[in-house]
């Protein structure tokens, strides 16, 4: 893995910090290739049970690198194989069942907003802005926005997000339902350490109780768009069955039974 992304697991975390702060993390090849593999990896080991998306330097992500753009794409072909090899990254979080945090401090812009919805929790900065901005150079929305903006805030909203130049606040951000918490701090840095700090601690949150209830959780809702109704009232009953069946709800279920049990007395 490259140093695009720096990667580190510590007691069921799973870490990862887009890491081109001169560029705004905005990505390249190598960052695209690096987030790709580092998703892939994070979701498929059996020691992590929560997952963090932060971001080193100024701003979370502002997307596709432009300057790359103009200098290394004859036409548009790259382009859409780089946007593919992102696609699994997204893919690989958005279908996991493990929970995932965002760190978004700063500016998310473009392809960054697909990035910050394609986790399920996101926190930012009371100086962050987010978001489309992809027709002032002529692109297209791509990295999920178009797949999950409408499903985050409302169709209406979406299309009023894509059709404006326009960068929402982390008020209007939080009021529209595309984050969940709004963190400050007395200046930029140390407003970015805070929202990494509060993302952590969500994320121990997380491993500190019934992690894989709340990855199942997740899961459900995330993949409920494929399924008909009938069926996901089918999924839900085989999958609070196999959660019965784990030891930590069978211990946790115990202990509220007895708990009940002595009140009760």
């Amino acid at each position: 893995m490259s140093d695009a992304i720096l990667f580190s697991v510590d007691e069921g975390l799973a870490r990862l910090t887009l890491n081109r702060p001169t560029r705004l993390n905005a990505f390249n090849a190598d960052l695209a290739h690096a987030w790709r593999d580092a998703t892939t990896e994070a979701t498929s080991r059996d020691d992590v049970r929560a997952i963090m998306v932060d971001a080193a330097g100024a701003s979370f992500c502002a997307g596709g690198d432009v300057l790359d753009m103009a200098s290394t794409m004859p036409d548009g072909r790259p382009l859409t194989e780089l946007a593919g090899v992102i696609n699994e990254g997204i893919r690989a979080l958005a279908e996991s069942a493990i929970p995932v945090v965002a760190a978004a401090h700063g500016t998310t812009a473009g392809g960054g907003l697909g990035i910050l919805l394609s986790t399920d929790y996101a926190v930012v900065g009371s100086r962050s802005k987010l978001g489309s901005l992809y027709a002032n150079i002529g692109l297209t929305p791509d990295l999920s926005v178009s797949a999950h903006l409408a499903d985050a805030i409302g169709s209406r909203r979406a299309l009023q997000l894509v059709l404006q130049d326009r960068l929402l606040t982390a008020e209007e951000a939080l009021e529209w339902g595309l984050v969940a918490e709004i963190v400050s701090g007395a200046d930029a840095a140390e407003e970015a350490d805070r929202v990494r700090a509060r993302a952590e601690e969500i994320a121990r949150f997380w491993l500190a109780g019934a992690a894989g209830a709340y990855g199942q959780a997740k899961r459900l809702i995330r993949s409920q768009p494929s399924r008909t109704f009938v069926e996901q009232l089918d999924e839900e009953a085989r999958s609070i069955g196999a959660a019965f069946d784990t030891p930590d709800a069978r211990a946790r279920v115990a202990a509220f039974a007895a708990a009940s049990a002595k009140k009760a007395r």
